[in-house]
């Protein structure tokens, strides 16, 4: 992972915006890692915005689901792997794979998550050309959270650098994201004292604005 982030400072330039007063020095406290707008397997390069601290805990007490079938691919598979030992296979039904991947969460490990669960190809659809949006998971994931900070990364996009499909990334680009640090107990009371609807819904809904609103 640390040598992703240099190759990340030497062959992109990186912009990134603080939507939230908490920046860096509440890294140590981060829990959760929320990563919206999933476009490409190159996302690793986001690194670049983590301090060297961030970096360790990632690669240490990092867990995160993975695709079944990506973990299976030969190579990306096992740079997957390679990056981010904490990976836990899972599948797209709803079966153990899900609940064992629940049973590593706790406030002990870094949990991260992409929520929208699929990759968005250039036309802004998956690749069934069905509509992006966030899926429950990530509400799952919360409620076994009680303390620290959720790290909200808001992706730019990398279809000018890697397209779903594409085998080699284009280099000395620009990456950008929009960082957000968030209480986690504060957040999730807030979400409590909204309409009635179901926690996971007002997860989901919460998430698909944010996606609309805070992404570069």
């Amino acid at each position: 992972m640390a040598k992703v982030k240099l190759l990340s400072h030497i062959f992109y330039r990186g912009s990134k915006t603080w939507l939230s007063e908490e920046q860096e020095e509440a890294f140590s406290e981060v829990k959760l890692i929320v990563f919206l707008n999933h476009t490409s397997l190159f996302e690793p390069l986001f690194i670049r915005f983590a301090s060297w601290r961030l970096v360790w805990d990632i690669a240490h007490k990092v867990v995160v689901p993975g695709a079944d079938i990506t973990m299976q691919r030969p190579l990306a598979g096992k740079i997957l792997k390679a990056l981010l030992p904490g990976a836990i296979p899972i599948t797209r039904k709803k079966d153990e794979s899900w609940q064992h991947f629940l049973s590593h969460v706790s406030d002990d490990v870094i949990t991260a998550i992409l929520p929208e669960g699929r990759m968005k190809r250039p036309n802004g659809l998956d690749k069934h050309g069905k509509p992006m949006n966030v899926r429950g998971g990530v509400a799952e994931i919360l409620e076994r959270l009680d303390k620290g900070k959720v790290l909200f990364v808001y992706s730019g996009g990398l279809h000018h650098i890697q397209c779903p499909g594409d085998k080699l990334p284009r280099i000395f680009k620009t990456i950008s994201a929009n960082l957000e640090m968030v209480d986690i107990a504060k957040y999730k009371q807030q979400l409590e004292q909204l309409a009635e609807k179901s926690f996971k819904a007002k997860v989901m809904a919460d998430m698909d604005r944010r996606l609309l609103d805070c992404v570069p």
